[in-house]
């Protein structure tokens, strides 16, 4: 988030002078500004590995109690802790990593995926657009190394993302 202070002495319109700028300058480094292409798999990679946090807010926890059916109480009982003030999901500890509580894996195909799919909160529904990962095209090509849906991207196969809703999701991911 860019945070920028009106001037005084360049008179009322400093601020709005500098906000242009700062995000003029902010779109020029926007390596994806021709937008990308992005297939989610499925494959549950972007719900493993070391230990993390995924936030979610109040809406985003009644709408997964509500899919669980069982109450907002309960479900951060049994599926989520709090830490500095926010509500994050719980882990499971694997050999592996770490994974999501509602990463599940089936056991006749192997195929993993969110048991809670249609709520997962905002921050799985923005993958892979975060902010990290979009910070340089180097992020990008590191964080596809594990999410065969990113790589796709390379042959411009699955849903083309135009910049405005690339910047949407961006935006909307919760900060770390």
């Amino acid at each position: 988030m860019i945070c920028i202070r009106p001037v005084r002495s360049r008179g009322v319109n400093a601020f709005f002078d500098e906000n242009v700028m700062a995000r003029t300058n902010a779109e020029k480094h926007e390596w994806y500004r021709d937008g990308m292409h992005f297939t989610c798999t499925q494959c549950g990679n972007c719900c493993t590995g070391p230990s993390g946090y995924v936030w979610f807010h109040y809406d985003e926890l009644k709408a997964m109690a509500g899919y669980l059916k069982i109450l907002p109480h309960e479900f951060l009982t049994q599926y989520a802790r709090q830490l500095e003030g926010r509500w994050t999901l719980n882990e499971v500890k694997r050999e592996h990593g770490y994974d999501c509580i509602f990463l599940k894996t089936d056991e006749e195909t192997g195929k993993r995926g969110c048991s809670i799919y249609p709520v997962r909160p905002q921050q799985c529904r923005t993958w892979p657009f975060w902010p990290e990962n979009l910070r340089s095209k180097k992020n990008w090509q590191a964080a596809s190394k594990t999410c065969p849906g990113m790589g796709a991207g390379n042959n411009e196969q699955g849903e083309f993302f135009p910049i405005e809703k690339i910047r949407i999701l961006r935006d909307a991911t919760p900060l770390s």
